[in-house]
């Protein structure tokens, strides 16, 4: 009996080592599994936005967008009214006509002048003759000479006329010039392949210079800017993939690749909306992570980053 009791107090001694031994195994596979899985920073996803704003004063006549819509680069969002600008235009052009029909006037003096001098030229080639044989005198031919070299000189001034007229020409091509930049501002276009995030003018709305129009952003491909405590700089290298997480919406968590584009060189202190995995941290970097967009990622969305080199050790 006594035998047996020993026996019995032995296998409940190796019973307890067993469950003890199974405890610790538990307890390390736990602390480690938690180590890997839990984050190594947080932050929020943004993407780059541009406000697009008006370049003209006029009546918006249309608006070919609306909040939400994916357009592509180039894309015509809204029409100015131009009728100002069109107008400002056809007189100018008017103007340009009148101006270069100066030149018809100018040709005609010149081609007076040249029969005038053609005749003084005639006059005095007789005189000359008449020189010869002593029918006419010296001074006749000195002023039939003078004569000619005025006209000639009266032709080179007309002439300088062209120069003055396609001056006034080139000024007006560049009053013309001025208009039509401003008729294609009118037309407002989409600078980026995007997502219209916000529109801020209605058809029948008078807008003026510098007015906002749209808000666009590229949401293709969206920015995580997370947080990393100093001892965590050496993990991270400028073009290295991490994983990403967000929230799925059925509170658990979508995975995605994302890859570091910047890192913050100079360190700040920790955010209060950021909680990192290390509690007491007061300063920590920024880190910028570019993450491909499914569609579920929106703007201000929280995030994780786990690092792929931390997972694999």
């Amino acid at each position: 009996m006594l035998i047996l009791m020993n026996k019995n107090k032995i296998i409940d001694i190796e019973m307890k080592k067993i469950c003890l031994t199974l405890t610790i195994i538990a307890l390390v596979t736990n602390a480690c599994n938690y180590n890997h899985d839990e984050s190594d920073a947080y932050g929020n996803f943004s993407a780059t936005e541009i406000l697009l704003t008006s370049e003209a004063n006029g009546k918006v006549l249309k608006k070919n967008i609306t909040e939400g819509d994916m357009v592509d680069s180039g894309v015509c969002a809204y029409v100015i009214d131009t009728v100002q600008n069109h107008l400002k235009k056809r007189e100018l052009s008017a103007r340009k006509k009148s101006v270069l029909a100066k030149k018809s006037n100018v040709a005609a003096q010149i081609a007076v002048l040249e029969i005038q001098k053609q005749a003084v030229k005639e006059d005095l080639g007789r005189i000359e003759k008449m020189l010869e044989d002593g029918a006419a005198s010296k001074k006749q031919w000195d002023d039939l000479n003078n004569k000619l070299q005025i006209m000639e000189k009266q032709i080179i001034q007309v002439k300088t006329n062209y120069l003055s007229i396609d001056a006034e020409a080139k000024a007006i091509d560049a009053g013309i010039d001025q208009v039509e930049e401003l008729i294609g501002r009118a037309i407002v276009r989409t600078p980026l392949r995007g997502t219209i995030l916000d529109t801020y003018a209605e058809p029948g709305e008078t807008v003026s210079l510098g007015k906002p129009l749209l808000k666009i952003a590229d949401l293709e491909v969206m920015e995580l800017k997370a947080y990393f405590s100093g001892n965590q700089l050496p993990l991270l290298k400028i073009g290295e993939k991490v994983e990403v997480f967000a929230d799925d919406g059925s509170g658990g968590l979508h995975s995605f690749e994302g890859k570091i584009s910047s890192i913050a060189s100079h360190a700040e202190f920790t955010p209060k909306i950021i909680q990192t995995r290390e509690e007491r941290v007061n300063l920590v970097y920024a880190v910028k992570i570019l993450v491909k967009n499914d569609g579920t990622l929106k703007m201000n969305m929280p995030g994780e980053v786990r690092l792929l080199s931390e997972k694999q050790e």
